[in-house]
């Protein structure tokens, strides 16, 4: 079975080929970042636009690296959301009118889910059941996966997700959108002992996250000292610091709560190299494993889209030809494959 996987949710444009024999066989991207740098963020109607002409594109793009034809397509998985409205619509367009168009089956997939199931496409990939940890821009999630479709929700952030603090906090250090990566380039030349940010919600029981009053004592502290470039690399240390620590305290908590030894983390914010090494550590010291998608699949892409969807596909799931996406759409609610 080969499946085309659409991802729009967001400021990417990403198209994959699964092959269930080979694995993936075909990878596009194309970011939107210079796009929408401009604004200090994504602009939902440019981002719309962008899709529209980069996705048909993209898809002839992979069909030539897989060294296919749309005749060998069995079957095509786009993101239904969460996301964007406009941008969803985009890509859920497109699928559903190949699949007219092919008379294959298409199927909406959860953005979160692909993520979730990204470090699936290493060749290291962890047994069920695992404690995910997702942290992206928009989510900050603590889960306990028994199975594909099989989610327990731990903790959420009420507020601000991780990536959203960074790009904010990035933003107040006069960084460019989407700045969490700069600062996490600002932070490697930072002084680990001038400030101490706090960790929020660590103090009470629960695995919850707050970012929102991390973010605004960054601010606080961008305002009272001057900006030269070393008290913007201590900031940025300092911040950094804060909320790794924060994500390291609650997957401690939620691995001696559920008993598990086996940790993934997925989503943008799990590229950072500082989070890699200090859960890295913590497994190591409580004896369990740790897994993540490669650095290229950490942010948004077609390829964690197209496993999701071919998982789900195989497992008998479709949906009509009616254009649907879902902007909000909690996990809780996708059906479990045995």
């Amino acid at each position: 079975m080969k499946v085309l996987g659409i991802e729009t949710s967001c400021d990417e444009t990403g198209v994959a080929i699964y092959d269930e024999e080979k694995g993936l066989i075909a990878n596009q991207l194309y970011t939107q970042i210079s796009l929408h740098a401009d604004y200090g963020g994504v602009v939902p109607e440019l981002a719309s636009r962008d899709h529209i002409r980069k996705t048909a594109p993209l898809i002839q793009a992979a069909l030539a690296e897989a060294k296919l034809t749309a005749q060998d397509i069995d079957g095509i998985a786009y993101t239904c959301g969460p996301g964007l409205a406009g941008a969803l619509l985009v890509g859920s367009m497109v699928a559903r009118s190949l699949a007219y168009a092919w008379n294959v089956p298409a199927l909406g997939v959860h953005h979160m889910e692909g993520h979730l199931l990204a470090p699936m496409l290493e060749e290291r990939v962890p047994a069920f059941p695992f404690l995910a940890l997702l942290v992206s821009g928009g989510h900050t999630q603590l889960i306990r996966v028994n199975g594909v479709g099989d989610y327990v929700l731990l903790g959420e952030s009420i507020d601000d997700a991780a990536g959203e603090a960074f790009d904010k906090t990035a933003k107040l250090l006069g960084l460019d959108y989407p700045g969490g990566a700069a600062l996490s380039r600002l932070a490697e030349q930072g002084n680990h002992d001038r400030f101490v940010f706090p960790r929020p919600m660590t103090d009470r029981p629960g695995l919850d996250f707050s970012f929102s009053g991390l973010k605004t004592f960054a601010a606080n502290t961008v305002a009272q000292y001057p900006q030269d470039q070393q008290t913007r690399c201590d900031i940025a240390y300092a911040f950094q610091a804060a909320v790794v620590d924060t994500l390291a305290i609650k997957c401690q908590r939620a691995l001696s709560e559920t008993g598990l030894k086996r940790l993934v983390i997925a989503g943008g914010v799990s590229a950072n190299k500082q989070l890699r090494q200090r859960l890295g550590e913590l497994m190591q010291k409580l004896g369990g494993e740790v897994f993540y998608p490669a650095p290229q699949f950490c942010t948004d892409n077609g390829a964690m889209i197209a496993y999701a969807g071919f998982l789900r596909l195989k497992a008998g799931e479709h949906t009509d030809l009616s254009v649907e996406v879902r902007p909000r759409w909690r996990m809780s609610e996708l059906a479990k494959i045995a």
